[in-house]
């Protein structure tokens, strides 16, 4: 695979596509203005065949429908409304193809779509005029061998969950990192996560947050049946082996949209991606405020130190 070459410039940004949850509750009026924004900017709208098909009977005789892959091939930039898992989905699809991609926030959480929905206009309107933040994350590829044959592959822009099946037992890993062994580990499972991943499930399951420009991947013991089994952060340019030993209906998860069933001897081969994902962020854009927001650190010290 060649890895992507991001697009630079939002002001050269001519050609641009928007993509929405389809059929998402009061998704249509968002959609309809920011169409409409990028009409009166003098831009090429394309809009994505089931978001087009999810605002209804409206006008949208300036705008072309087509697929994810049209996108991919034919726009400069691409405008993603909805919550997190929408751009999870669609971001995975336009790696290749280097498309840079906005976030408006339609969901509960958005620390990838993070333009709220009532700033959309004015922060985009500031962005098209050439007001913006860059930054790129990575990704992870992973491969599944059974005898040594490839028998599943998928991209993970959050993570790689190998995990037990609903109402079996522990799970016995045996995790390997640039071909030396780490551990054997007995739990319900393992998240290896991006650091744009460590703010999702990872977290929950008591993992680190890594800033999104770190170099690193985070591997997460879910439930471990030994306290000494903590998450490690190793580089990025690792190769991890996670083999099948002992449990049942165990399977591994691509961002938790695409699935796999594993058998004992399976292997599981995991490393960054040659692709990458950029953002575009309203000037000013801050990771540490997406984290203050989203996860409610909101407390700043007075002039005489009392919390507000």
């Amino acid at each position: 695979m060649l890895p992507s070459t991001p697009r630079t410039a939002l002001t050269a940004y001519r050609s641009v596509a928007i993509i929405g949850k389809p059929f998402a509750s009061g998704i249509a009026r968002t959609l309809l203005e920011l169409a409409a924004l990028l009409r009166d900017a003098g831009r090429t709208v394309l809009i994505e065949a089931e978001t087009a098909a999810s605002i209804g009977p409206a006008d949208l005789s300036w705008c072309t429908p087509v697929s994810v892959a049209e996108i991919g091939a034919r726009a400069d930039i691409a405008i993603v409304v909805g919550g997190d898992g929408t751009m999870l989905g669609i971001a995975r699809q336009l790696a290749p193809f280097g498309v840079p991609l906005v976030g408006i926030n339609q969901g509960r959480l958005g620390f990838m779509t993070d333009i709220p929905s009532e700033r959309m206009l004015e922060s985009l309107h500031a962005m098209l005029e050439g007001e913006v933040e860059s930054e790129q994350r990575s990704l992870l590829e992973g491969r599944v061998l059974r005898n040594g044959e490839q028998i599943f592959d998928g991209l993970a822009f959050n993570d790689v969950v190998v995990a037990r099946g609903t109402g079996a037992g522990m799970v016995e890993l045996r995790v390997d990192v640039d071909g030396h062994f780490m551990y054997n580990q007995r739990s319900d499972g393992l998240i290896v996560a991006t650091p744009t991943g460590s703010t999702a499930y990872a977290l929950s399951a008591g993992g680190p947050l890594l800033h999104p420009s770190l170099g690193g991947v985070v591997l997460v013991p879910i439930a471990p049946h030994a306290l000494s089994n903590r998450p490690i952060v190793i580089t990025d340019n690792s190769e991890i082996v996670i083999a099948v030993v002992a449990g049942r209906n165990v399977s591994v998860n691509f961002d938790m949209q695409s699935l796999a069933e594993i058998e004992h001897g399976d292997q599981v081969l995991i490393r960054r991606s040659l692709h990458t994902i950029t953002f575009l962020h309203p000037r000013g854009w801050s990771y540490y405020h997406t984290l203050r927001e989203k996860l409610h650190w909101n407390e700043y010290p007075s002039v005489d130190g009392q919390l507000k």
